[in-house]
């Protein structure tokens, strides 16, 4: 009788899902399927892929998606005129797949992932893996390591910050954000400055859960159509009525 109870708890019992991070590791999915608070996302299709010429970027060439490029030239074309960045910003880290998401998480060995993920997104739960977030920098450094503090008081974090929502990025992760990720003033995802821009549909459906739960800030706002009332038309009047006089004859 005592094994039957014990199957029955076992089979009522809910089951904890998990996804495998690195070799002989894995994690905890939570009810709302994130891994360490960041939420699954897939990889971009290759032939939605482009490259961003090499003059905006540092480092590996980065790649975004076709219908990003439009918005990501636009803003740095408007950084560069502007006299506190003059060119200073730049595209540090773009679409990562989940092949390179995995190499990246697990470089640290047998650290433990939850550590790990506070600083880098675990493989199959990074906003890299869409092609439709990239992390800038500001270079020349000047001394400022891309740490928070840092980085967010440079004049071009400052610009960016003003000025980013306006070209169709937002900020996924803000300081303090409810979803627990670490404050990351260098990464920012495209949504499209207007819901009916071109390729904007397919990124705001990308990100629905995220910009619904987990607002960005700063963050593209939706565009608010004000109804001004128009003054009622003045209600014509008739004419006071005139009465003939008698002529004297």
């Amino acid at each position: 009788m005592l094994h039957r109870i014990v199957a029955l708890v076992l089979v009522l019992a809910p089951t904890v899902a998990e996804a495998q991070m690195c070799e002989g590791q894995s994690a905890a999915i939570s009810a709302d399927g994130r891994a360490f608070g960041h939420l699954p996302y897939g990889d971009a299709a290759e032939t939605e892929l482009v490259t961003l010429p090499s003059y905006y970027s540092v480092g590996n060439p980065c790649v975004v998606r076709a219908d990003m490029l439009p918005d990501l030239l636009r803003l740095f074309a408007a950084a560069q005129g502007d006299p506190s960045v003059m060119g200073q910003l730049k595209a540090l880290s773009c679409q990562r797949s989940i092949a390179r998401q995995r190499a990246v998480f697990c470089r640290g060995g047998g650290s433990d992932p939850a550590d790990r993920a506070i600083s880098v997104a675990p493989p199959g739960y990074s906003e890299h893996s869409t092609g439709y977030a990239l992390d800038f920098a500001v270079r020349p450094a000047n001394g400022c390591p891309d740490a928070e503090a840092c980085m967010a008081a440079t004049p071009a974090a400052r610009w960016l910050r003003k000025n980013a929502p306006r070209f169709g990025f937002e900020q996924s992760f803000p300081g303090g954000n409810k979803q627990h990720v670490k404050w990351e003033p260098w990464h920012w995802r495209w949504v499209g400055a207007t819901a009916d821009a071109p390729g904007a549909a397919k990124a705001r459906f990308v990100f629905a859960r995220a910009r619904s739960l987990y607002p960005a800030n700063p963050a593209v706002q939706p565009l608010v159509l004000k109804i001004i009332a128009q003054p009622p038309l003045p209600t014509p009047t008739a004419p006071p009525a005139t009465t003939k006089k008698k002529r004297r004859r």
